[in-house]
């Protein structure tokens, strides 16, 4: 089991200028840091990667879906799909990551007015099934994002990220188990981890309002002991948003302080998932 911590609290492009931070959080015990892929070339995250591993870090990378749409019927916007994903892939191999997560699906915040299509479950699938044979050999994860259905409405639940892993059938394509998505779309979380299981590869510890976890209400002892039990051995991330990036903060729509400070967040969050994990039975 690996604890990490993702930089979007503070920026969506890691730079020098983010170092104190990511000292700190290594500092306060993290094993690595998950960073964004918002902009930026492969030459800058290997120059990134090489620095953190001389810090004793490892890494994840995250990103979004630009300049193209993997659901889309316009083949140049499936295409523009591909190219992004393999962009991802291209930075984190030079980060020296073994995983990308995030929702690579559609873009954020675009809607039919219904739910996918089965036009649209097999775009995604073929874009995926090749962006994840071009991540193999570079020795790459790719793990798809499901948000809650106020952010996208292509992949909403854990049972449909199940089922696309499963049409995809790479051994390095899996989906993103996230805290704050399953609060507010599953009726039972555990029962879920148990029988998706083999499809998750990554998983975001975030609170039911995205600030402190242990702060809200989400039962995290009941996640960290169904996870423990499937017998889950990969990363567990702590995602958290403020309002300290205008875009993000819009993005994520944070309009209040949900925590005093950023330590609050990176310490009370390593605290609950090592005593949590520990406690897991």
């Amino acid at each position: 089991m690996k604890l990490g911590f993702d930089l979007l609290l503070w920026t969506t492009h890691v730079t020098d200028a983010h170092w104190p931070i990511i000292e700190r959080l290594k500092a306060t015990g993290y094993d690595g840091v998950e960073v964004p892929m918002f902009e930026g070339t492969p030459d800058h995250y290997e120059k990134l990667g090489r620095r953190l591993r001389d810090l004793g870090l490892d890494a994840t990378g995250v990103g979004v879906m630009a300049g193209g749409n993997a659901i889309s019927p316009d083949y140049a916007q499936r295409a523009g799909a591909l190219t992004h994903l393999n962009w991802l892939t291209d930075c984190t191999a030079a980060l020296g990551g073994t995983l990308v997560c995030g929702p690579f699906h559609q873009p954020l915040g675009e809607f039919s007015g219904r739910g996918p299509t089965e036009d649209e479950i097999a775009w995604c699938a073929e874009v995926h099934k090749q962006a994840a044979q071009y991540a193999a050999r570079q020795g790459v994860a790719l793990s798809v994002e499901p948000l809650n259905r106020f952010e996208c409405y292509f992949l909403n639940t854990m049972e449909q990220a199940a089922s696309l892993v499963r049409r995809v059938d790479e051994p390095n394509y899996g989906y993103l188990f996230d805290t704050f998505h399953t609060n507010i779309e599953e009726n039972r979380v555990p029962p879920l981890i148990a029988s998706t299981i083999g499809q998750i590869n990554h998983v975001h510890v975030t609170e039911n309002n995205r600030g402190v976890p242990g702060a809200g209400h989400i039962d995290f002892q009941s996640v960290f002991n169904a996870l423990k039990q499937a017998g889950y051995d990969g990363w567990m991330t702590i995602e958290a948003f403020g309002s300290a990036l205008p875009d993000l903060a819009a993005a994520t729509k944070i309009w209040r302080p949900l925590f005093a400070s950023e330590a609050d967040v990176y310490e009370k969050g390593f605290k609950l998932m090592r005593e949590g994990w520990d406690r897991a039975r």
